[in-house]
């Protein structure tokens, strides 16, 4: 639901802050106020093209901010996303808002500012985004009916799923059928081309395996291992040496050796217990000596220089690290390769009955799947006239009496190619919705729509709806609205008192002249103020006691709805 609605320094429009609650909310004023700007706003959060006119006059730039409050996922219906080329409504994105959880309650913060030169920026939760992301969230939130192209009901896809919902149809069935097949030629694929691909195929893998195994890697962790044998055989003559000379400095004669330094300073305290904690500590040193030359003694066996050794293990190591160049970054990597490589060459081996199970199997789906969708397209067929006769039956009531709804799409196949059309008058031909050149046409061939087909996004707004209309057939309009307006927040620009009477709230545009600059102001009106202003609507003065009576009684009947 739209609960704020900020713009700024558009066209007349100076800084208008407007917050909306659910239900149906009228927008009404004098022709020429600034109705449209605010519709033009909202068509600007949808990405719609942002034309640097608009930019009121002294401004830099013009700034329109949205609030949404989005209850678990948005109400867009099925398919309102691009076309992904497969005709499915399953297939496609789930439809989720930016910035929404799977359930609670979200804000989302929609923006936009175009400047007077240079390119616009998006705003999606506060923070700049691509035209094409802002783009993507206002269409789950908003959808615009009149002259506007950001209208999802005239999207292909969201017309085809707008039958399947009417319909009933379950996709499910098709939708794994083709992922199965897609799966299927895909393996098929990976076993080549034919059967010289594969035999080529075969000799590299096999060269590639045979080169590693024929290395006899003994673990992930070998080169890493080799590399300290390298270090301590490359500097074997220079360990001996530091570790003789460790050892002579702890062993020594009588007169230099730690160890016999440290004994004779045992024995210095050994008579005096005041000292004997000290005593202790050097008894303690002494134990650790012994056991350090020990240790030093043993070491000094071990480096002795190889030679031979060296050369093998920079052999080794060179013939690894040429492995780990072809196959990865680590050993590990390499020995995963060659795992890969066995079941791949035991998949090619035994290539040819593997493809026939698979091209069998790739057939006999096709065959499920040329049926299924057949049901699908006799479904779609079966239910198109049913569709075209409630939308017809809304439409009448409308003030649209002659108009009539075809539902065209293909006389055989599972008929993914769906398109609504509309004959507004008798005589001419049925057009497609998008093509309808008449904005209140279209506008209430789109609430008609939408009288059938309740699912949509949680924000509906109708700009000229009420066109060339008046007496009961303006009733009807505000009652369709209304109507729609118990599952969906309903916003609509109209001139008819009958329709602003039945809206749950009402705010009035209008221009006043400030500082020699004409400033248009949007402003909720309640009680007298709104009876004042059905009045204007219905062609009296503010003042005028029959406007306001009527005013008065045309309010009453709307609450009693």
């Amino acid at each position: 639901m739209l609960t704020e609605l900020r713009v700024r320094e558009l066209g007349v429009i100076a800084d208008v802050d407007i917050v909306l609650g659910p239900g149906l909310t009228a927008l009404t004023g004098e022709t020429g106020a600034g109705k449209t700007l605010i519709v033009e706003a909202l068509e600007l959060l949808l990405g719609g093209r942002a034309d640097p006119t608009l930019v009121r006059s002294g401004a830099d730039e013009a700034l329109v901010e949205a609030r949404f409050l989005v209850s678990g996922r948005a109400g867009a219906e099925d398919g309102s996303g691009d076309d992904d080329g497969v005709g499915l409504a399953s297939d496609g994105p789930d439809g989720d808002p930016v910035g929404t959880g799977d359930r609670a309650d979200v804000e989302v913060v929609l923006g936009r500012a175009v400047p007077r030169s240079g390119r616009s920026r998006a705003f999606v939760g506060g923070r700049m985004a691509p035209l094409a992301m802002l783009e993507e969230a206002g269409r789950d939130l908003v959808d615009l009916y009149g002259q506007h192209a950001h209208q999802s009901l005239l999207r292909p896809s969201t017309q085809r799923a707008a039958l399947d919902r009417f319909a009933g149809i379950d996709l499910a069935p098709v939708v794994g059928m083709r992922r199965r097949i897609a799966e299927l030629d895909r393996r098929i694929a990976e076993l080549g081309g034919d059967g010289r691909a594969r035999a080529r195929e075969l000799d590299l893998l096999r060269y590639e395996l045979a080169e590693i195994e024929a290395a006899g890697i003994t673990s992930p962790d070998e080169d890493e291992l080799l590399a300290a044998e390298e270090e301590t055989l490359a500097n074997a003559a220079a360990l001996r040496d530091a570790v003789e000379v460790a050892h002579a400095r702890l062993e020594g004669d009588r007169a230099s050796g730690a160890i016999d330094l440290v004994g004779e300073a045992v024995e210095a305290l050994a008579h005096h217990p005041a000292l004997s904690e000290h005593e202790a500590r050097l008894r303690s040193v002494a134990a650790e000596l012994n056991d350090a030359t020990t240790e030093l003694r043993l070491a000094a066996e071990r480096f002795e220089e190889d030679p031979e050794r060296l050369v093998a293990v920079r052999e080794r190591r060179q013939l690894l690290r040429g492995l780990v160049r072809k196959h990865g970054d680590h050993l590990a990597d390499v020995l995963a390769f060659a795992t890969a490589t066995r079941a791949r060459i035991a998949e090619l081996e035994s290539g040819d009955e593997v493809r026939a199970a698979l091209e069998a199997e790739r057939a006999a789906r096709a065959a499920e799947l040329a049926a299924a969708e057949e049901a699908v397209g006799d479904q779609r067929r079966a239910a198109a006239p049913a569709l075209a006769r409630e939308v017809e039956a809304h439409l009448h009531e409308l003030a649209l009496g002659a108009a009539r709804i075809e539902v065209n799409l293909p006389a055989a196949g599972i008929a993914d190619e769906v398109e609504l059309l509309l004959g507004a008058n008798p005589g001419e031909p049925a057009l497609p919705l998008a093509k309808v050149a008449s904005g209140g046409e279209l506008a209430r061939s789109m609430l008609a729509l939408r009288l059938v087909l309740t699912s949509a996004p949680p924000t509906l707004v109708f700009d000229e709806v009420d066109a060339g209309i008046g007496g009961e057939a303006a009733l009807a309009v505000g009652r369709a609205l209304a109507a729609l307006a118990e599952e969906h927040q309903v916003l609509v620009v109209t001139h008819l008192p009958q329709v602003a009477a039945l809206a749950t709230r009402q705010f009035v545009v209008t221009k006043r002249e400030e500082g020699g600059r004409t400033i248009a102001h949007v402003a909720p009106v309640e009680g007298e103020e709104r009876v004042a202003e059905l009045s204007r609507m219905l062609g009296g003065r503010r003042d005028s006691e029959a406007a306001r009576r009527h005013a008065a009684e045309l309010l009453e009947h709307g609450a009693k709805r």
